[in-house]
């Protein structure tokens, strides 16, 4: 028995342990060798697009019918903003045009009229003449938004003034033409006599019928502003309208209406201070336009008595007017300057359309669209 244990067995023979750890480290360094990856598809570069440059935009409109010393003035600094709003198909169309008339007497009696003054005959044959030529009567707001941000106005339109404090009966001659054609009329008021004014309940209640559009026209009035006045008295004159209208009127007024015609640089800029957004002057230079009002950059030896705008540099608040006599024989000239204007637009259309879209688009958007 121990003889037979002693035997060698019969089972497999040893491995060879030297071949044995030879082949598990070949296995683990296989283990870890990262395979190599396949090759990515390289992307093909994209085309750009060279960058497009804006076309030079076209000077101003200019007219020959205008005095050579009364030129149009701009002033709206914004170019993306100004074209913004020309283009936009829901404001007033290019072209459109306003002309301002300020009335101070309609009398019955031609015999010593006054030359400020108009007969009722001519006045009649005014506002019909008026009408026939396609225009309609705006009141202040209208015409401030349409300066402003070309707010949409008739293509022709016409802002009445009625300067001076007048008996409520002095508008019946304008009533026909409100209550038939909605037309409203503006009228200066003088402040002078506060709460005390005989004339202030009529006027009080004819502004509550809301056709005619009260305004301001100065306290004292009849001391004009000039380039010696101080301070206090432009705001005197300015401020102390705007706390009459108010506490009267129950309205705070935009628009000024320089006594006078008298203005100075630093009355403009007060007057724009205290919050008033147009301003009308005497001096009959023509109709205006969105971004467009004739001006006067110095003294005309040949109309010495029309105090040069430009100085003022606000045209909105130096805006002219036309006496009525004087605008009579000048009606249809001034709906040819209109259309004369659309034209240019409309031929300068596509340039200011590609430079509004190369300058003004990435930071502006696009033209609105027609509703």
């Amino acid at each position: 028995v121990i003889l037979a244990a002693c035997q060698p067995s019969s089972a497999a023979p040893t491995p060879d342990m030297d071949v044995v750890m030879t082949q598990a480290v070949q296995t683990a360094i296989a283990g870890m060798v990262t395979p190599t990856p396949l090759p990515t598809e390289t992307p093909l570069p994209t085309a750009t697009q060279a960058p497009r440059t804006p076309p030079a935009l076209p000077p101003v409109y200019t007219t020959g019918v205008l005095n050579p010393l009364d030129t149009p003035h701009t002033y709206i600094s914004d170019t993306c903003q100004y074209l913004h709003d020309k283009w936009n198909p829901n404001n007033a169309a290019p072209g459109t045009i306003v002309l301002v008339i300020m009335f101070h007497g309609i009398n019955k009696d031609s015999s010593n009229l006054d030359p400020n003054d108009i007969t009722v005959q001519d006045f009649k044959k005014l506002m019909n003449g008026l009408k026939e030529l396609g225009f309609e009567a705006i009141n202040a707001e209208q015409l401030a938004n349409f300066l402003d941000h070309n707010a949409a106005i008739p293509n022709r339109s016409v802002v009445l003034t009625y300067d001076d404090r007048h008996r409520a009966e002095a508008y019946e001659h304008f009533r026909p033409y409100s209550a038939e054609w909605g037309w409203p009329v503006i009228n200066g008021w003088i402040s002078a006599f506060g709460g005390d004014d005989q004339f202030l309940a009529e006027n009080v209640a004819l502004s509550a019928e809301g056709w005619v559009d009260y305004e301001a026209h100065g306290v004292v009035h009849n001391v004009n502003i000039v380039p010696g006045s101080s301070d206090e008295f432009i705001l005197s004159e300015l401020q102390g309208s705007i706390d009459n209208l108010q506490k009267y009127f129950g309205k705070t007024p935009i628009a000024y209406i320089w006594p006078g015609g008298g203005f100075t640089p630093r009355g403009v800029e007060l007057a724009r201070q205290v919050g008033y957004r147009v301003g009308f002057t005497v001096n009959p230079r023509g109709p205006f336009m969105y971004n467009w009002i004739p001006q006067s950059d110095a003294v005309d030896p040949g109309r010495p008595s029309y105090i040069p705008e430009s100085p003022a540099n606000d045209p909105r608040l130096t805006l002219p007017r036309y006496w009525p006599t004087q605008v009579l024989g000048q009606l249809d000239t001034i709906r040819v300057m209109g259309n004369e204007a659309a034209a240019y637009a409309e031929q300068n259309r596509a340039t200011e359309l590609e430079y509004y879209d190369i300058v003004c688009a990435p930071t502006y958007g696009p033209i609105p669209t027609a509703p």
